[in-house]
């Protein structure tokens, strides 16, 4: 019975989430005195149970744990709790003794209603085809912006269809990093808007941003959690987007809000983790790291920015340290994935609205190293560590699977 009792604001049953720490049956006299009886408003319960129960019988005492003591909803789960065990025959009083979580229990309730959240997830926001791919930094500066506009253009130059969401609500600047202006205008479709569209070759880019919505893009934006998480939630439930190939959303430095709404929306994203050279920035990143997976997302790899310069005489030289993408991607067990090299071109293109990245099209000037390193980070995803789902039924594939598992003609079997 005390499994139908949920907590409204984790939800979960408190069974599952381990608050119920004891129950006690016994006759009504037997029960611990040092437990008091409840007694409920009428209004509450109905008349028939407002003393707790019909008389006679036993009695039962509940031994529940809260995650705080002064948990606002304690009035609501024992109601709860009173409702249903005095629904069994034969109870005739309920008592509840009222415990405190440690923080052990409270790490793993937590943990539970995460993974409740994410098996309550809209699964109808993004089609199963899209990659949905969060790219995320523990700190500000590390070029994490950078990093995501370049690599939806290398995307983009591979004839694929790329959807980016600059949910760095505060400080957005995807916009100006692509060159993209003018305010959002509605779509055909009712209640919809339409994205910004960047041709890249034979693929395109759609975008969506703060951005395109305030006069000026020096407004401060003082906005707190809430209205953040319903920003970048209407920027994936009322956008007209395309048939995408890949969704990459830009998030904002840290593990807040926008970050934690994102995993509810999207249990099927995965997070690419962007740090810099720094051992201290790499330390930082495992937060995310860290937070992606409490949220049961899965990490495919670290992006190393600012990996090093390399001089015209061909010398190296690591400007802002070495080894932070490997320490980052051991310690998260992870690949990784791509080490973008220090280039002013990358600043200047940024600034300009012409990422460097748009050299992988064929029409722009030839690629430099950062560019190559974006074509080769975007070609990593694409054919090996998060390849476009393609629609392929079961009948289709398999032929292809059945030629893969049989052996070669000649072959030896066994």
């Amino acid at each position: 019975m005390l499994a139908h009792v949920i907590d409204p604001e984790l939800g979960a049953d408190i069974v599952e989430l381990g608050m119920v720490r004891d129950v006690v049956v016994a006759p009504l006299e037997e029960l611990p005195q040092r437990v008091p009886r409840i007694v409920l408003d009428r209004s509450e319960v109905g008349p028939d149970r407002a003393k707790g129960g019909t008389e006679g019988g036993v009695g039962v005492v509940v031994t529940m744990a809260l995650t705080t003591a002064g948990c606002p909803l304690r009035a609501q789960l024992r109601r709860d709790t009173i409702e249903r065990v005095t629904s069994l025959p034969g109870v005739g009083e309920v008592r509840i003794s009222w415990a405190e979580m440690t923080q052990d229990e409270k790490a793993d309730a937590m943990a539970i209603a995460r993974r409740r959240a994410a098996d309550r997830a809209p699964s109808d926001l993004l089609p199963d085809r899209t990659r949905a791919i969060l790219v995320a930094s523990g700190k500000g500066g590390v070029g994490k912006s950078s990093v995501t506009a370049n690599l939806a253009v290398a995307l983009a130059a591979r004839g694929l269809t790329v959807g980016l969401i600059d949910a760095d609500i505060w400080g957005f600047s995807i916009p100006r990093m692509l060159g993209i202006d003018g305010r959002l205008e509605a779509a055909e479709a009712e209640g919809k808007i339409n994205p910004h569209r960047l041709v890249v070759g034979d693929g395109a880019i759609e975008v969506v941003s703060m951005g395109f919505l305030v006069e000026d893009e020096s407004v401060a934006l003082m906005w707190r959690g809430l209205m953040l998480q319903r920003a970048v939630q209407h920027f994936l439930e009322d956008v007209a987007w395309a048939d995408l190939d890949y969704l990459l959303v830009d998030l904002p430095p840290g593990t807040g809000d926008v970050q934690m709404g994102l995993a509810r929306l999207l249990p099927r994203a995965e997070m690419l983790v962007v740090t810099t050279p720094s051992l201290a920035a790499s330390r930082v990143a495992r937060r995310a790291v860290s937070m992606a997976r409490n949220n049961y997302l899965r990490v495919i790899g670290v992006v190393e920015n600012l990996s090093h310069y390399e001089a015209p005489d061909g010398s190296m030289h690591h400007i802002f340290g070495a080894g932070g993408g490997e320490y980052l991607a051991h310690e998260a067990g992870v690949p990784l994935l791509g080490a973008i090299p220090i280039q002013a071109d990358v600043a200047i293109g940024g600034d300009e609205g012409s990422p460097v990245a748009l050299g992988l099209d064929g029409k722009h000037p030839p690629p430099g190293p950062a560019a190559q390193a974006f074509g080769e980070l975007a070609e990593t995803l694409a054919t090996e560590v998060s390849p476009p789902v393609t629609p392929l039924g079961c009948t289709a594939r398999t032929p292809g699977v059945v030629e893969v598992s049989l052996p070669s003609a000649g072959a030896p079997v066994g």
